[in-house]
């Protein structure tokens, strides 16, 4: 774990930041015992920085509080949901203060009518869905992580999920954003209603910005109903160009799945080992389709789709019939995170997206860097849309860490010659910040490095993450 060797004048302005907050916002909020910092030093990276100080906030003005105090002293501020992101947005890099805003979790209001809901940041996604179903509305996006993950983690990381391909990822369904500046003043961004053409987009500028320009404390979402019901479809492959090429062939005879989710043989090999789930050794790639709608709606898709994958040579494919047979049928796809861990014991997950014309070629990259390294990569996602995990497992034998940064290295570069995206789903952070400048052109990178010196002058917002200089 990384701590800070602060020099004396550093360590004076911690203590004067510490002793003011304990006066203004309360002793109750505020954590400086190590015992009570320590598990807000990592998230899913595993990378570990011990915070100075921990900040609990119950609302926005201890948020506006804070970050005055912050500001005054020029102490770093790192918020911080349920830690579970993938990229280090929530890893406080150069100490300072770590706001947990967990307790800030209020579904403010659902409005059926309007087809809208607020909530604090604190919310987790799975009880916004739970909650707006009551009403028979939906919430998509929905990424892995919605059992514990919270709204305002993925609204600053942009989150997606496995319904992207048809429903969008969180940034489509943000309508507005209170949020607090460096300074502690607070704007509001958007509105309640579905359309908006008033001056410029600040709620799409904020949403995807990690911590670096302000902190959410409140945020309305877009519903839509809910659909009536839900199927699924396994199809099992003996060739993974020919499950891509099912892929494409559903979209291109006019249906569009709620997911379509991809796995190549090494994943299916790991979930095999760690579940016993029953698939063939012959199967070298798997397709999980889920189709929503009317029962009239899904009956006509759901016959199209599975003729298009027997006509890709699926040699075998099964239709859910109940909801405890989709369970079975998502079982491999749920266990793939730990059954990764039966390859090696370490993994780098890379969430690229490339265009969908471009997917099989991005995989026959992949494959070709592999046999030049002596290295395990499994491949698994969101084929739908292009947004693939591609995920570099590694063992503790000298130099395959680095091994394996020389691969990600690799792997990022074929992504953005085929005009991919460094990230589709999980951010920046600092460990993806090297390779921002491989996608975004220079002027373009400095124009957003100027939003950032705009909003937070004195460079106390999350620093160290998304940009390297």
């Amino acid at each position: 774990m990384k701590i800070f060797n602060k020099t004396k004048k550093e360590v004076n302005k911690h203590q004067k930041a510490l002793d003011e907050l304990i006066r203004v916002v309360g002793q109750e909020r505020v954590l400086s015992a190590i015992e009570d910092r320590i598990c807000y030093s990592y998230d899913g990276t595993k990378q570990k920085v011990l915070p100075d100080i921990v900040v609990r906030p119950g609302d926005t003005n201890d948020v506006s509080n804070t970050l005055k105090i912050a500001n005054k002293y020029e102490v770093p501020i790192c918020a911080r949901g349920a830690g579970s992101g993938l990229t280090g947005g929530a890893v406080p890099l150069m100490g300072g203060i770590v706001f947990d805003l967990k307790n800030m979790d209020r579904i403010v209001e659902i409005c059926p009518e309007d087809f809208v809901a607020t909530v604090e940041p604190g919310v987790v996604t799975k009880h916004l869905q739970d909650e707006v179903a009551k009403f028979d509305l939906f919430y998509p996006p929905d990424p892995s992580s919605a059992a514990f993950s919270t709204i305002g983690g993925n609204v600053a990381e942009c989150a997606g999920g496995i319904t992207g391909l048809k429903y969008g990822v969180t940034r489509d369904y943000i309508l507005a954003l209170e949020i607090v500046l460096p300074d502690g003043s607070v704007i509001n961004t958007g509105g309640k209603t579905l359309r908006s053409d008033s001056g410029y987009d600040l709620t799409r500028l904020f949403t995807g910005s990690e911590g670096t320009l302000g902190i959410f404390t409140k945020i309305t979402v877009r519903l839509i109903p809910k659909p009536e019901k839900i199927r699924t479809l396994a199809a099992h492959f003996s060739d993974k160009d020919d499950a891509i090429d099912a892929a494409d062939s559903i979209i291109d005879n006019n249906v569009l799945p709620r997911t379509l989710e991809f796995l190549d043989q090494m994943t299916i090999t790991a979930v095999r080992g760690h579940t016993g789930t029953d698939i063939g050794e012959d199967v070298k790639a798997l397709l999980l389709i889920d189709l929503d709608g009317t029962d009239e709606s899904i009956n006509h898709e759901m016959s199209i789709v599975e003729n298009v994958c027997k006509e890709s040579n699926a040699f075998w494919t099964k239709v859910s019939e109940t909801a405890k047979e989709r369970d079975v049928i998502w079982a491999a796809r749920r266990s793939i995170s730990p059954a990764l861990y039966n390859i090696a014991p370490h993994k780098i997950n890379e969430d690229i997206c490339v265009p969908r014309s471009k997917i099989k070629e991005i995989l026959r990259r992949v494959d070709q860097i592999k046999e030049e390294q002596p290295i395990y990569i499994a491949n698994f996602g969101h084929i739908g849309d292009g947004n693939i995990h591609v995920n570099i497992m590694y063992n503790d034998d000298p130099g395959q860490k680095e091994l394996a940064e020389i691969v990600v290295n690799k792997v990022m570069r074929e992504v953005v010659e085929l005009g991919g995206s460094i990230s589709g789903e999980h951010g920046i952070g600092n460990k993806k910040s090297q390779f921002m400048e491989l996608e975004i052109p220079p002027h373009e990178y400095e124009i957003m490095k100027r939003f950032k010196s705009f909003f937070d002058p004195k460079g106390i917002m999350n620093p160290g993450k998304m940009f390297i200089k």
